[in-house]
């Protein structure tokens, strides 16, 4: 069965109809499903508007807030799937460097889609991890 988890220190998704963390056992373990993460707080201001740096930047810092709320970390996560507005694609770059940083030489998979619109104008990117599985 399904638990869902309301992490401190991002915005509650529930009042749109979403949970930002669910856990689910399986035969392999708990599967950790986090919900698409953007650069906004817990209160639902934005971080870094204008720039896709500093946006993928806070997106990193509240997916890790969200598993480290399970007991998982970012290093556990296996792929992650970026959904940038079509107009940012050309800052690849500065993407990259970002995902340097935060991961080094051990970054996850990743797959980079184009997307015309996010949830608000004022994104630029948002960040989708592939579940995590802790040990049961």
């Amino acid at each position: 069965m399904r638990t869902v988890h309301v992490p401190e220190g991002i915005f509650d998704g529930r009042r749109y109809g979403f949970a930002q963390v669910v856990t689910v056992p399986t035969p392999f373990g708990v599967a950790v499903h986090v919900a698409g993460q953007v650069a906004w707080d817990a209160g639902q201001k934005i971080a870094g508007e204008g720039d896709i740096g500093r946006q993928l930047e806070k997106s990193l810092d509240n997916l890790a807030m969200a598993l480290e709320s399970v007991g998982a970390r970012l290093d556990d996560v296996g792929a992650l799937r970026l959904y940038i507005v079509q107009s940012q694609m050309r800052h690849g770059k500065k993407i990259a460097d970002v995902l340097k940083a935060r991961f080094g030489d051990k970054m996850p998979c990743s797959t980079w889609i184009g997307v015309t619109s996010l949830a608000d104008e004022r994104f630029l990117i948002e960040v989708e991890p592939s579940p995590v599985y802790l040990a049961r």
